[in-house]
């Protein structure tokens, strides 16, 4: 590669995060500008007057955003754990035991995303709603798994194919059964494509608003998008504690992100390759 095709790649890669970053960007800064900076007709890159964390404090101690938060963070947990866990041992199945209607179930996992949410949160809170866990966040949890679920298993099944059924094989001469298999041979090896799977289960249940407002009435038991979303009102938009709010909420996914890189990026090369 000549050095002018380089410049141009690295221009072109800068260009791109700063239009993928900027609204990032501007979201942190807006939280900490004074209310009347927010209603500045000039565009202000930096913040033009003092910093202030007000609208944090505000956000912090005069609203339920803390009570939103760890209702978030339950209710994303428990969808996440609940999913990785059921797609783990469905992908395991699929791809190494032998029964009709096993490539089916493969290829047609992900049928359920066809449907818009809308149409199914209607059944979802009837069948919740007989199982007596409407408003409560173990029902909301079971909802997210229902929609995390298809892409965590089709996820899992492309990453136990590209493991070779000989490791089964050696670890069963050696007296391990099915399920000492999975855990001491397969599991290890699969570990870059439980961590991609943990994380996107997390962030579609972060995420969502929908079965969270049809699902939860109690306000002290509302997740953050619901919650958040509570500062728009008829009259009036609390924008500095919106921006603060998107912050807060957007900071344990970057974290999150941080953290697992290295095994998300080796979960999805992984993943990319069959066989």
């Amino acid at each position: 590669m000549s050095l002018n095709q380089r410049v141009l790649l690295w221009a072109l890669i800068v260009i791109t995060i700063s239009i993928v970053c900027f609204p990032l960007y501007w979201m942190i800064i807006s939280s900490l500008k004074q209310y009347g900076d927010l209603f500045s007709r000039t565009f202000d890159v930096l913040p033009s007057g003092a910093s202030t964390l007000q609208d944090y404090t505000e956000l912090l101690h005069k609203t339920l955003f803390a009570r939103y938060f760890l209702n978030s963070l339950v209710v994303a947990v428990l969808a996440t754990a609940g999913s990785v866990l059921t797609a783990v041992l469905a992908g395991f199945g699929v791809t190494r035991f032998e029964f009709p209607g096993r490539k089916l179930i493969a290829s047609s996992v992900l049928f359920t995303y066809m449907f818009p949410p809308i149409l199914l949160s209607i059944p979802l809170f009837v069948m919740l709603k007989n199982a007596g866990l409407v408003n409560s966040l173990f029902g909301l949890a079971l909802a997210h798994i229902s929609f995390t679920l298809p892409l965590a298993m089709w996820l899992a099944i492309i990453f136990f194919e590209a493991i070779p059924i000989d490791l089964d094989e050696a670890a069963m001469i050696d007296g391990a059964g099915r399920l000492r298999t999975l855990w001491a041979v397969i599991l290890p090896i699969a570990i870059p494509g439980v961590v991609a799977i943990s994380v996107f289960s997390f962030i579609l249940s972060w995420n969502d608003y929908l079965f969270a407002l049809v699902l939860i009435v109690d306000e002290t038991k509302k997740t953050l998008p619901v919650g958040v979303a509570g500062f728009v009102e008829a009259t009036s938009v609390e924008w500095g504690l919106l921006m603060a709010g998107g912050v807060l909420i957007t900071l344990p996914v970057l974290i999150g992100f941080s953290i697992a890189q290295r095994w998300l990026i080796e979960g999805l090369g992984a993943g990319a390759v069959k066989g």
